[in-house]
């Protein structure tokens, strides 16, 4: 889980007075070696994929906890930054056309309108189009400054990204930036996915969500999916966009093909 830590955009340590953050202009190398696993997103009508999420892995494939383990207050900053160019980076050098899904650390944007300059300018050099780049944050189990992550996700509505809000329903504050902001999609969280076909608590919530979210014109999306009786009960709610093992684990520095076994 992330947690947001408060509003440093107007810290004149980090935004100097160019305007432009601090850390865009290192050159200093990065310590800590990285690579992409993509993972397909689907619409289960239309039985095609339409996105693929950008999932951190270590050079060799290594997972995204060990890598994550090494980001520290010193070098978030750059990681955020690097991890949005790379993920742009290697989505256009795999020919990818379907939506480009990645996931932020809010507590290392000081200026939205200014962090967001290295992405749109990957987005140009590599010419992968702004429009299809979908912007992550995960819910937050302490989310101690939400004014300053709406403005972050409303500065990059602005800019032409959409925008998720991750792991709906794990964290606390749910709801609450639900009523303040309303995202482009919403990703219900795993554990509530998890045998949400013979669980009624969970297929309760799952279809609270699911009224919700159309009733604020939000798409929804169901991760973590396992079985094919989780794939037809969140179907059958009225949820169209799957992710997860069933349809494919994230291939690293690769693009996935559904097993025809998987619509059936």
């Amino acid at each position: 889980m992330i947690s947001i830590l408060p509003n440093k955009s107007s810290s004149d340590n980090n935004v100097d007075v160019s305007g432009a953050c601090v850390g865009c202009q290192s050159n200093e190398p990065f310590e800590i070696e990285f690579e992409y696993a993509y993972q397909p997103i689907v619409n289960f009508s239309t039985r095609s994929i339409v996105a693929y999420e950008a999932l951190v892995r270590g050079p060799n494939g290594e997972s995204a906890a060990s890598i994550l383990a090494q980001i520290n207050d010193h070098n978030r900053y750059r990681f955020d930054q690097l991890c949005r160019m790379k993920a742009v980076e290697g989505a256009a050098k795999l020919g990818m056309t379907e939506f480009l899904s990645i996931n932020f650390l809010p507590n290392a944007v000081y200026r939205p309108e200014v962090c967001i300059r290295t992405t749109l300018e990957a987005a140009r050099k590599y010419n992968f189009p702004v429009e299809k780049i979908i912007f992550e944050v995960t819910e937050g189990e302490r989310v101690q400054d939400r004014p300053h992550l709406v403005h972050i996700i409303r500065e990059y509505r602005n800019f032409g990204f959409q925008t998720a809000i991750d792991d709906f329903g794990a964290g606390y504050a749910g709801l609450n930036l639900l009523s303040e902001y309303q995202p482009d999609f919403v990703k219900i969280d795993m554990d509530l996915v998890r045998g949400v076909d013979h669980h009624l608590p969970r297929q309760a919530i799952v279809e609270g969500i699911t009224s919700i979210c159309k009733k604020l014109n939000i798409k929804v999306l169901a991760e973590g999916i396992e079985t094919r009786a989780e794939r037809d009960f969140l179907f059958a709610s009225g949820i169209e966009l799957m992710q997860g093992y069933w349809f494919s684990k994230p291939v690293f520095k690769g693009l996935a093909n559904i097993d025809p076994s998987a619509w059936e």
